[in-house]
């Protein structure tokens, strides 16, 4: 079974940079799509961006331009490196893998806090 450990969150200021990582426990990391999502209090889980086995890739058209999702599969291990970071970026990020067969798994979720 797949399991996922995010971290790499922490308290920034308003245009600063963070990196998050999700590291995956699964041997065929390799085929498993991978994703980032975020959840803020009151709200709605959202898709922050994916990335494919085919290393395509996809975004929200809120952090188009400031995000990238990029996956090492030889550490498997999925990041998320956010610059040009708003308070509006402030949330629960949340690591994501659709498994074969055994459908979507999360991770924890690591705060992110964008605040002056």
């Amino acid at each position: 079974q797949v399991q996922l450990v995010e971290s790499g969150g922490g308290l920034v200021q308003p245009g600063e940079s963070l990196t998050l990582s999700c590291a995956a426990s699964v041997t065929v990391f390799v085929g498993i799509a991978m994703g980032w999502y975020r959840q803020a209090p009151g709200k709605q889980r959202e898709l922050v961006a994916t990335i494919a086995t085919t290393g395509n890739t996809r975004y929200a058209d809120s952090v188009k331009g400031r995000f990238t999702i990029s996956r090492d599969n030889a550490k498997n291990t999925v990041y998320l490196q956010m610059n040009s970071l708003k308070p509006e970026d402030t949330s629960v990020y949340y690591c994501n893998a659709r498994v074969p067969f055994s459908g979507d798994v999360w991770g924890p979720g690591t705060q992110v806090t964008v605040s002056s």
